[in-house]
């Protein structure tokens, strides 16, 4: 019996990804507006697999979707805060209730649930101190059953990407 060969798939979700993907994907992560031929030139694929491939990956929630990176200082949102947050209450409804809270508000771009002494981290980008002062008391402290809120502030940002595969 032949001994099986290790391929270079990846499996994510319901779907493997081969070396191909991989490259299709690091190539639209450098340039969404990258065309399907394009594509096809530097990974040496004909136009059709390729617009096949990106589609599957599409299907299957690979790719997400296309979004415009924004540079935050020139369109009034000079102001990173990290927000750490704790709750009083830790049910179910009591973290549901938070969540929807935080999804209305578009000072927060990120949102996550983190294990220790709190219980959520928050990425607020405001237009200055006064804007998230405002966002803090106004809005932030307003959600029911919150606890212990501590901020910290960016004083300067030295690595930011969303590419995940290279």
């Amino acid at each position: 019996m032949a001994k099986a060969t290790k391929t270079e798939n990846t499996a994510i979700g319901n779907i493997a990804l081969d070396a191909k993907d991989l490259l299709i994907l690091s190539l639209l992560q450098q340039n969404a507006r990258m065309t399907v031929k394009e594509i096809a030139d530097k990974i040496h694929l004909s136009t059709t697999p390729v617009h096949e491939r990106i589609k599957r990956m599409e299907a299957s929630g690979v790719i997400k979707q296309y979004a415009t990176l924004v540079d935050h200082t020139k369109v009034k949102k000079g102001l990173i805060a990290i927000c750490y947050v704790s709750l009083k209450e830790h049910s179910k409804t009591a973290g549901t209730k938070f969540v929807k809270s935080i999804m209305l508000m578009p000072d927060v771009v990120e949102c996550y649930t983190i294990s220790g002494e709190f219980d959520f981290m928050l990425k607020v980008m405001c237009e200055d101190m006064n804007a998230y002062h405002d966002f803090h008391v106004n809005k932030l402290s307003n959600i029911e059953n919150m606890g212990h809120v501590q901020s910290v502030f960016v004083m300067g940002v030295i690595k930011q990407t969303h590419q995940l595969v290279y």
